[in-house]
This record gives structure tokens, sequence and C-alpha cells, in this order.
């Protein structure tokens, strides 16, 4: 027999202290809760925990040792009319287990109802047929580890996929491709060094499980949105196949990242879980307490869906905020994670009455010393009523920005009434951060995201193409702002290709010399298509896949330009918002310029056909909120030209003696070193940016 000793409540989880392991798992909804001990040839031994403290029941094993497969089988009411799904042939993941292992075998029994009468418990026995928890060693060798610390205005941020950025990647060999061990290799490394991103941001890496319905049509969950584990990292990016492996190369690319100057960003989706709508299996904190873990309707019986995945996390509840912040805790102290990008972060804020930013999580966090210095972006959306709370956040929060992405790409397609929201986009949105009392770098800009269309198809495709993610292509945002240069698709005209290849320039140049952070799609810098497929979130192949050998070379060169040009000068990336003043040389921080070389009016931002903008930066005007002794920058005039047409720039007068540099061409790589004199004309091509420094 089993011998278990009454343990402690603290902390949650499997704790293994060199001569056992303590259990504590919270549910408030259980009478008794049962520890489940699996063995090699996965023979299965109960044991009640036999002490509770408050909602939390606990106990300790001796000689349970890291590798030990385990999970929990919860006694109590069953009554889902209520809201409460206590049954105990349903085996239930740890919810704060450090590793889980296996996956879920869809069938009936995973589920705690009957297919004939959802109001009964099915009574088959579901361990055949999902995960296990594993206790695990969490030590490991950190050595002289030390974060980039990287200020968050002066990042550079690369989104990517673990396994789409490695899977097809010449120098990682197959068998570590797709996971956290291949991203770690030299080559992939020194690409993102040689890029100049100073912070990668990775889809969901915590444990996370494809649905049926998506499983039934042979795809999967490829984002990773469907975490069941929120401690786990994912087992499936693993190349090693033992007990804590997944944990183990975790760090280590943590480590070979920061060693290389890179900070590590994860985007953590703590507003639902695998275990989806009434209907739905379950695996964790259904059989838990479900009606603590969840957000319940009225009538207890449905759940609240803000989501749009069928329920909602309830993290109003003071045991599910506590799972929160416990898991944040740990991937900053113990997993050495630089900061957090929280999907449908309006989700986590509200209250128990529904309102957003009533919740306690948003304080929480930004007040905790540890999470509180970590770098932390909200996604400030969710579907449910008042869900969309873009500027609203308080520091140190910034937000993911919308706005930014929708006015540059409706500049850069040439709609009408364009300008003055690009300027506003270029200017770092002002308009919609500076209220609460932040900075440009609560803005993090972007032209595209995992969601959406990737850069290349957003300027080769107006339609989403989604057929191949099996739901008759109702998927995916119906309006992306995009335009497909003339052609739908692929194309061998030779002026829509060119039309295409300096869209895509204009925009990148576009996101990196606008004030506020950018974020950069992983594989635009390549070119990558997804072949217009808008929502690709299920497809785990080659239309996600970076394609290293088709890689644009002039394209990549042309980003590491932009990111270098970027992080060597600080009036691309100020602290404090542009407004005009006058400051240092006793000119103003930025002017605004039309073609002939005069200022703006406001006529002229209103024009309903203008498509060419000039603005003048100057490095010399600094503010003493930035700090005495910081060094003066260079100034810069950036012209830009939405339209196909070539289109005569009069470099303005009175901006200080000397001719200009060319720095940037969007169109022209040969014309950087160009040098211009001072209030000649210049010519910058259809769609095409240049940027010119003052010598």
């Amino acid at each position: 027999m089993t011998r278990v000793e009454a343990g402690a409540p603290a902390p949650l989880g499997a704790t293994w202290d060199g001569r056992g392991t303590n259990f504590a798992v919270w549910s408030a909804a259980a009478t008794s809760v049962e520890l489940c001990l699996f063995d090699g040839a996965g023979v299965e031994t109960r044991v009640r925990l036999p002490a509770r403290s408050g909602g939390v029941h606990h106990g300790y094993v001796p000689r349970i040792e890291p590798g030990q497969r385990y999970g929990f089988r919860v006694h109590g009411v069953w009554a889902p009319a209520e809201g409460r799904r206590a049954n105990p042939a349903k085996l239930l993941l740890d919810p704060y287990a450090r590793a889980i292992e296996g996956g879920v075998r869809w069938c009936d029994a995973v589920f705690d109802f009957r297919a004939d009468d959802a109001q009964r418990p099915d009574e088959r026995d579901s361990a055949p047929y999902v995960p296990r928890s594993v206790v695990v060693d969490s030590s490991f060798a950190w050595g002289d580890d030390r974060p980039p610390g990287t200020p968050l205005a002066d990042s550079v941020i690369y989104e990517t996929h673990v396994r789409g950025l490695t899977m097809l990647h010449p120098g990682v060999p197959a068998a570590l491709r797709g996971t956290f061990a291949g991203m770690a290799l030299p080559p992939v490394v020194e690409h993102l060094v040689q890029l100049g991103v100073t912070a990668v941001e990775l889809l969901p890496v915590q444990q996370f499980v494809p649905e049926p319905q998506h499983v039934a049509r042979g795809l999967t969950n490829y984002w990773g949105y469907s975490t069941i584990g929120y401690f786990a990292p994912h087992a499936g990016y693993a190349a090693g196949r033992r007990a804590g492996d997944q944990m183990r190369e975790f760090k280590q690319l943590v480590r070979t990242l920061h060693a290389a100057g890179i900070e590590v960003i994860l985007d953590v989706a703590y507003n639902h879980t695998t275990e989806g709508a009434e209907r739905g299996p379950a695996l964790c904190f259904r059989g838990l307490d479900n009606g603590s873990y969840y957000r319940l309707a009225a009538d207890r019986a449905r759940y609240v869906d803000v989501t749009g995945c069928g329920h909602t996390l309830n993290a109003a509840h003071p045991a599910v905020l506590g799972l929160i912040m416990d898991s944040l805790r740990y991937w900053a102290s113990e997993m050495h994670v630089d900061g957090f990008r929280f999907d449908l972060a309006t989700a986590l804020t509200r209250g128990e009455g529904g309102e957003p930013l009533t919740s306690a999580v948003v304080d929480a966090v930004r007040q905790d010393p540890l999470l509180g210095q970590r770098k932390l972006i909200a996604e400030p959306w969710d579907l449910g009523p008042g869900g969309y709370q873009a500027g609203r956040f308080p520091a140190p929060w910034a937000e993911w920005n919308d706005g930014f992405r929708d006015r540059v790409r409706d500049y850069w397609r040439g709609g009408t009434h364009a300008l003055g929201a690009f300027a506003g986009a270029l200017a770092g949105s002002a308009e919609r951060f500076a209220a609460s009392g932040r900075g440009p770098e609560a803005s993090i800009n972007y032209v595209t995201s995992h969601d959406g269309f990737t850069l290349a198809d957003l300027v080769a495709y107006e339609r989403k193409h989604n057929a191949a993610n099996g739901e008759h292509n109702r998927d995916g945002a119906d309006e992306a702002h995009a335009w497909n240069s003339g052609v739908e698709g692929e194309t061998a005209d030779a002026l829509v290709r060119e039309r295409r290849r300096r869209r895509q320039r204009a925009q990148l140049a576009t996101l990196l010399l606008a004030q506020g952070v950018p974020m950069l799609l992983g594989g635009d810098e390549l070119g990558r298509t997804q072949g217009g497929n808008n929502n690709a979130y299920c497809q785990d192949n080659d239309v996600s896949w970076y394609d290293w050998d088709g890689a644009d070379a002039s394209l990549v060169a042309f980003v590491r330009a932009l990111v270098a040009l970027r992080r060597a000068h600080p009036v691309f990336r100020r602290r404090r918002w542009l407004d005009g003043t006058a400051n240092g040389d006793g000119r103003s921080d930025v002017v605004w310029y039309r073609v002939d070389g005069r200022a703006m009016t406001p006529a002229d931002w209103d024009a309903p056909d203008a498509h060419a903008l000039a603005v003048y930066l100057n490095g010399a005007a600094r503010h003493v909120e930035q700090g005495a002794g910081e060094p003066e920058d260079e100034s810069f005039l950036t012209l830009c030209n939405a339209r196909e047409a070539p289109q005569a720039f009069v470099l303005p007068g009175g901006l200080g003696a000397g001719p200009w540099e060319v720095c940037i061409d969007s169109v022209d790589d040969a014309r950087v070193g160009q040098v211009v004199a001072a209030e000649a004309a210049v010519t910058v091509a259809g769609w095409g940016v240049q940027l010119l420094r003052r010598r």
C-alpha cells in the first residue's frame, strides 16, 4: 500500500524535496481528491489526499521521484445544471504541473457527460485517453545568465513560432526541427542577431492540446491558443523524450538567446483553455471546480463567452487570479522569461459583474515587484460588451496597436483621406495613448502579425483564401485593409511584382521609422507567403513554415539596414511625445511638410487625394525628461510617396546648413550614400520611402 502523509497546502502542484513529493491541488467543490500514480507500464494506483486546508487538498508521498506520472480524480456533486461537474471517472491534470506528457485520444470517454444525455455523468474511465502530469526536478545550471534588460522603448520585437521558424531551416538537423533545441542552434540565433532584433515574442509555448474538431479534419491547433497547462512548456516542442526535457530545453533556449542579447517574451492565453464550451472535454479545470475556474452565466448551466472559444476563465476569482499570478511568476523567475504578451487581455480584466478593467489582474501584475519589471503587453480587446479597451491600460503596460496597422495599410494601398491618420501613426499614436500618461513605448506597432496576412500576402491578396482550414472560407477577418497590387495571387506580371516589392519595403520602412515599439512578423523579412490564408492557425505545414531556401536576400538586407539605423538613432525611439515644440537648437522636434517644401496646413491634412508627405525629426530637440547629458542625435527627413507615379519633393528651407545624405531608399538601394544639396528637389519613386540625414 502507498503510504501518504498530510503534507503541506503550499506550494500548489507537485514539489519534490529529494525524499518524496508533496501534492497540493485547489478545489473548493471537491468533497475529496484522489491522487493517481502511474508506473512505467501505465498501471494506476489511487490514494486519497488526506488533508484539506481551505480549498486546498494535499498530501505527501515518500519516495516519489522526478519522472513520476500522476493525475487527480475529484469526488463531489454532479449537477451540471448548477455548474457542478465532479466526476471521479475522469483523470484530471494538475493545473500547476511543471511538465505534461502525452496527448488526448479523442473519444466519448474524455467527456464527463453522456453523449445521449448531457445531464447524466459518463462513468467510463478517461485515463487511457488523456495526458499525465509529471513530477520534475527543476534544477538547471543557469551559470551567469543575465537578461539583456533592453528598455521597452529601445526594443525591436520579432514575433515568431518555435516550430514554424525551424521546420525548414537548412541549418537545423531534422531531429531538432520544430523544437526549442532547434531554435537555440547557432544558424537560427545568428539570423536573429544579424537582423538586429532585441526580443523574440513566441507564440504560445505553454502546454496546449488540439481541439477534436481540428483533429477530425486532419488539422491541429498550430498556433497553440488552446492552453491546458500554464506552468508546463509544450512537450511537442522538446527534442528529447525524457521527463522534464521540455523544461530543460526551454531554459537552454532562453539562456542561449540571452547570451546573444535577445530577450524572450511569451504570448500567453489566460483567458480560455482547451476545455471549450458546455459540451467540451473534462481534462483539468472543468472537473476540478467548474464553477470557480470558469465564468458561468446566471443560470449556472452555461458559460460566459467573451473569447469566441465557448467559455472564459474567471480571472476575478481569487483562486484563478492566484493561478495566473503564480504562473507568471514561475515563468519570470524559474524560466527567466523577460516579458509577456497577453492574448485577449480585456477578458482578464473583467470583474465579477463582467465589466472590463475592474478585476485585480492588471494592477496585481504591474504592482508585483517581479512582474512589474518585465515587459507587459496587452492585446487590448475581447469579444464581449465594451471589449475594445485600446489606450486604456495603465503604465507600465504596453498594447498592440491595431490602429497603427490599419492606418499604415490604408495609406500604402492608396486610400483616400489617409494622410492625417498615417502621420499620427508615424508619430506614435499619441491620440490613443497619451491620455493614460504613458509615452510612445506604450504603442506596440505592427503592420502584420500571426493573425492575418503575412506582408507578402498583404500586397498580393485582397480576399482571404482559407479553404484549406476546412471552414468553407468563413473563418478569418473579411476586411484586411489590403490591396493585391492589381492581380489576385501569384502572377508573372513584372509591373505587379515590382509594385508589390515596393509596397512591402515601404511598409517595413514605416514600421521601423515610426515612434513607438516595432514588432516584425517572423518571416516577413524573408518574403514569406501563406498563399492568401489569413487565419493559418491550424496549418502545421509549409503554409506556415518559413521558406528559408526561397528567402528574398535583398529584403533581408533591407530590414537589417532599417533595424540598425533605428537602433543607432534615438530620434526614432523617443520617450516623449512629439508635439511640435521648440527645444535644443530652437527648432521644433517635428515638422510636417508638403511636397513643395512648405509646412502642412489643416486643409492639407483633409485633402482626400493627398498621398505624399515629408516629416522632419530634429535630433537636437531634447527634453529634460530624457535625462541630462543625453547626446544629441542627427536630424532626419522622411519622404513618403504612396502613389504610382514618382513624386518630386522640394526640400524645406531653414533646417540648418549643409547637404543631406540618402541613408534609406526603399525602392533603390543603390541611392544610399548619395548627397543631396540643401533646399534641392528630390524625386521619390512610386510607392517609395526615402530617408535623408543631415550631414
